[in-house]
Parts: C-alpha cells; structure tokens; sequence
C-alpha cells in the first residue's frame, strides 16, 4: 500500500519587473517624503530662521527592509482575493505592520495577532518576515503544505551559512544579540538544524568578560547555565562546548560591538591556549582567527564595513 509523499513546499517568486513596477507607486506614496528628500539634496541639512534639522546620513530603510516591504505589497497584487498570513511583523516599525495589516494580511504572532498557525491548511501562502523564521517552524509549515514568500534579508541567510558550518565543524556559536528577538531565535536554530551544533548568546559586553572569565579561568558551572538561562542550546556544557567557539552575530547589533566582543574572545582563547595553540582548540582546520568573524561581515583579516540593518 502506498502513501503519497508530502508536497514539496513552493517559495513563490514575486519579484518580476511587471508586478515590482505594479507595487512600486503605492510603497512610495507610503514609506517617501518629499521633506526627507529635500533635505538629502541639500546636504542632509535644512535650515529655517533660528531652527536647523540635520538629517543622518544612513537614515532610512536598509536593503534587506526595503525588500521585504516590496515583497509583502506584491504578494498582495498577486493575490487580491486569497488569504495571506504573515508569521509576525515583518520588521519593528509600528507604522509598517500596520501598512500590511491594512491590506488584510493576517498576523500568525504577536499582541495583534488574528490568526492561529494550527488552522493554516495546503496552498495557503505565508509571508517569511526579515528576520526569517526557526527551522522548526519552517519544518512545521512545510509539512502543512504551505507556499513562502521569503522576505528574509540576505545579510541574515549570510549569517545562516556561517552557523551551520560552525555546527558542522563542532564548533560552538557565540551569537551576539538578544536571545528573545525573532532573528536571534532563527539564527540559533540553524546552530542546531544538523543535530550536532551548540550555541550560546550574549547580549552585553559584560557578559562577554564573563564567558572570557570561564574560557580562561573556569568556573561554577551551575551559576554559568544559570546566568544564561534561556540563551543557549539543549545540552550545553560550558567546560566543553567553549573550547571551539566562532562569532556570530543578529544582523541589527551595532557592529562596532559584534567587533569587540570579537577581539575579547579572541584574547581570551589565546590566553587560554596560546596564539600558537589557537588552531588546535578548533574542530576545524580553518584558522581560528578567520572563524572569529561577524557572520553578516566578509572578514579576510581587516574589517570590510557595512551599514548596520535597520528593523
């Protein structure tokens, strides 16, 4: 007797010039200003009698934002009439959710949520915020039978990849973030998809000289797990799991700090081992000092810098 296999999930492409160039004027009319723009063309300065507005340079939507809002409009073009489910809001601007909520797209989390993941059935289209989403839930959703629009930025999926070659290597990812934010969940989550990964997040520089402080000295095991509760993988054993370690980071930490907290562990494990003993702390032949890298950032030895995200 046989049993049909399970559809293969359908990531719907939405980005075609004619249905871009269908939801461009209305995205326009919504996220221009044309006293933003003004003040771009005179040199980010504006000045009026006693009273001077100075306008940041990186003010503004980055790339990864501005696509998933044009993605999340087309799929509305696309399907007038379908119903179309969003797993949370798209990015942390009140004004933009309430835009998507607007054109009828439902909420699947969330204080306004208006729909419930359980009753999502075959076919039905959900929206992938940018900050993507764990992979259990994907998993979830893909064995319901349901079509993505991915608006995942492209800077996080960079980040993805490096975690998931640091599971594959057996080493430990050290995510620079908020451990409760939607980016950081998905990211760690990837840390685990092999089975074999292990993670652990810090959020301050504090925390960061306090897991310097075990990798060097060691330490009370049970105040470590304790402290951290919450921020780590299943099974995680500080006096295991931090003697290969790389640096990964949520694509929205000011990347001056993702930096830092670099550099300190870095000190830490040569402290430790030695800067000739480094490499032999890896499970991975990759030179340790590559592998401490900010996972958004091309790091070949020097800094290449990027504008930091901004959802």
């Amino acid at each position: 007797m046989s049993t049909e296999a399970p559809a293969i999930p359908q990531k719907i492409n939405l980005r075609r010039p004619d249905v871009m160039a269908a939801v461009q004027a209305q995205v326009l009319s919504h996220y221009r200003s044309g006293v933003v723009e003004r003040i771009r063309r005179n040199g980010y300065v504006l000045s009026a009698g006693d009273l001077t507005i100075r306008l940041a340079k990186e003010f503004g939507f980055c790339y990864g934002v501005e696509r998933a809002i044009d993605l999340a409009y087309a799929a509305r073009k696309v399907f007038p009439d379908q119903p179309i489910y969003i797993l949370g809001e798209i990015i942390h601007n009140p004004e933009v959710n309430d835009q998507i909520r607007a054109m009828g797209i439902k909420f699947l989390s969330g204080n306004e949520k208006d729909a419930d993941i359980a009753d999502l059935k075959k076919d039905d289209i959900v929206i992938i915020p940018a900050f993507g989403m764990e992979v259990s839930m994907r998993q979830q959703l893909e064995a319901k039978g349901c079509r993505f629009v991915d608006t995942t930025c492209g800077d996080v999926m960079s980040v993805w990849k490096r975690v998931r070659q640091y599971s594959k290597d057996k080493v430990t990812s050290i995510i620079h973030g908020k451990a409760w934010h939607e980016e950081t969940k998905a990211t760690s989550s990837q840390a685990m998809a092999n089975g074999g990964g292990h993670y652990l997040v810090v959020f301050t520089l504090a925390e960061t000289d306090y897991v310097c402080r075990y990798i060097v000295n060691g330490g009370h095991k049970a105040a470590f797990l304790e402290k951290f509760k919450g921020a780590y993988s299943n099974g995680f054993d500080p006096d295991v799991h931090l003697q290969a370690i790389g640096v990964a980071n949520q694509t929205t930490m000011l990347r001056g700090e993702t930096e830092e907290v670099q550099r300190r562990l870095r000190r830490a494990m040569a402290q430790k081992h030695g800067e000739a003993g480094i490499d032999q702390h890896s499970a991975s032949s990759t030179p340790f000092a590559a592998r401490l890298r900010i996972g958004r950032t091309p790091w070949k030895g020097s800094w290449r810098s990027l504008p930091t995200c901004s959802w």
